[in-house]
Order: structure tokens, then C-alpha cells, then sequence
């Protein structure tokens, strides 16, 4: 189960990069949130926001699943 939930968090974390750098290179996109976002540095923040909720999340499950793991071995 370690091993699958490793799995997913590295695939999950390069596609993420892999994204990000994605994003980094179009600045073609033209509007009044993205030049917002932009000229403040703002993105930054929103980005970073959303990879510690990720983060958390995945944390979490996996937390979880070690329990419920647990649980598990110890009915049988």
C-alpha cells in the first residue's frame, strides 16, 4: 500500500512541475485577472496555496490508509 501511495505522490508532484513550467512560458493569455495576478506577484501565493492544500490532503489519505491498514491486520 506504502508503495502505491509513493507512486501516486511522485506522479502527482512531476505532473505538477511539469505544469508550473507550463505556466511559467504562455504569457499570452491577456485579461484583467491574469495581469492582475501578474503585475503583483500574486500568483506566486496562489500557487503555493494550492500545492500545501495538495500537499495536506495527500498527507492525509495517505495517514489514512496506514490506519485503516492497521485495522485490517488486526480484524484477521
Amino acid at each position: 500500500m506504502i508503495n502505491k501511495a509513493f507512486s501516486f505522490c511522485l506522479t502527482a508532484a512531476l505532473l505538477m512541475i511539469s505544469v508550473l513550467a507550463n505556466a511559467q512560458q504562455q504569457d499570452t493569455e491577456k485579461g484583467p485577472v491574469n495581469e492582475f495576478f501578474r503585475s503583483n506577484d500574486k500568483i506566486y501565493v496562489v500557487v503555493g496555496v494550492l500545492v500545501i492544500i495538495f500537499l495536506g490532503i495527500t498527507l492525509f489519505l495517505i495517514n489514512l490508509d496506514r490506519k485503516i491498514g492497521k485495522l485490517e491486520k488486526n480484524e484477521k
